[in-house]
């Protein structure tokens, strides 16, 4: 159901989102999309951070977009290195943003604005080195049921 709810034209501008992103950082961003969440929605984040094993990121950069667009909720998750060294509200600065355009039916727009702005502080805390970066994790949005 979740996997329906973006059109095919909408999954390659949040992919051309993350891939610009990374362009910029060693960071890692991943998008993970479902109808539910089962349980408390950070958890459920959480348990999505380990299933797609982004915590393996050699500099524990990786940021996890979740939603779950049935129950009208999402989260943004940092991983230990990023959290280190972005402002304690960075994450809910984003979540305003996004909110701002989620309410306005533009999901794909928000999806966009949050993950620019996660790759910016990616970038300034853990910028491109094009001889040891590689693209640690797929950037393909993944669904759940």
């Amino acid at each position: 159901m979740a996997e329906k709810l973006f059109s095919s034209d909408d999954r390659e501008r949040i992919i051309e989102a993350i891939k610009e992103a990374e362009l910029k950082t060693s960071g890692e961003i991943q998008v993970h999309i479902e109808s539910h969440a089962r349980g408390d929605l950070m958890d459920r984040a959480a348990e999505i951070f380990e299933m797609l094993k982004m915590y393996q990121t050699k500099d524990r950069n990786g940021v996890l977009f979740y939603l779950a667009v049935e129950d009208h909720k999402f989260a943004i998750l940092g991983d230990g290195g990023i959290n280190a060294v972005v402002p304690d509200d960075f994450w809910e600065q984003i979540k305003e943003t996004m909110l701002g355009l989620f309410k306005e039916g533009k999901f794909t727009d928000g999806l966009q604005k949050g993950i620019s702005m996660a790759g910016e502080q990616l970038q300034a805390h853990f910028p491109y080195d094009e001889d040891t970066d590689i693209n640690e994790l797929p950037d393909e949005i993944s669904f759940g049921d």
